[in-house]
């Protein structure tokens, strides 16, 4: 044995031997972290290669600028979609959704059912009610308005039908 060996022996109680071993152990950890960390290096190497590939630092501002350009004009147009559905369902508030219709012989002497009851209501139930009767001597229309679903001149059994038909639509 060498008179350091010794020295580090009688000084720690330690023999030299596993100091060497314990820094051989350590020297080769450090080794293999290294070479995790140059193998992660190279990956990032290549994604930034395959990323930077065939630009330049100009044509890569002009293809952020694009991506810009291209954002604010779809912002824009989002904006105008939007502004196009509130006004599409300002709109269907006051159409005619829901639709009812019965069809009824007004005579009984008449075969066939050519009479019939017809009710469009919007969202609110509100809209009109429409009976066309047919009878030898010619047809006939009526009609009648319905405000939150109900109609203030008497309706008949085949126009209460209809109507309630309607509403009964979600």
């Amino acid at each position: 044995m060498s008179p350091m060996l010794d020295y580090v022996y009688q000084m720690t109680g330690i023999d030299a031997a596993y100091i060497l071993i314990g820094m051989l152990v350590l020297i080769l950890i450090l080794f293999i972290l290294v070479i995790v960390a140059l193998c992660k290096l190279k990956k990032l190497h290549r994604r930034y290669d395959r990323f930077m590939r065939g630009k330049d630092a100009e044509s890569m501002e002009d293809t952020i600028l694009s991506c810009i350009e291209k954002n604010e004009k779809l912002d824009q147009m989002n904006q105008i979609l939007r502004e196009d559905i509130i006004g599409l369902r300002k709109n269907q508030r006051i159409t005619y959704q829901k639709m009812g219709m019965v069809k009824y012989n007004a005579f009984r002497e008449m075969s066939g059912d050519l009479s019939y009851a017809l009710a469009l209501l919007d969202q609110q139930n509100n809209g009109f009610l429409m009976n066309s009767v047919y009878a030898k001597e010619g047809g006939y229309s009526y009609i009648k308005e319905i405000v939150n679903g109900e109609s203030v001149i008497q309706l008949s059994e085949e126009e209460q039908a209809a109507l309630d038909k309607a509403k009964s639509q979600s």
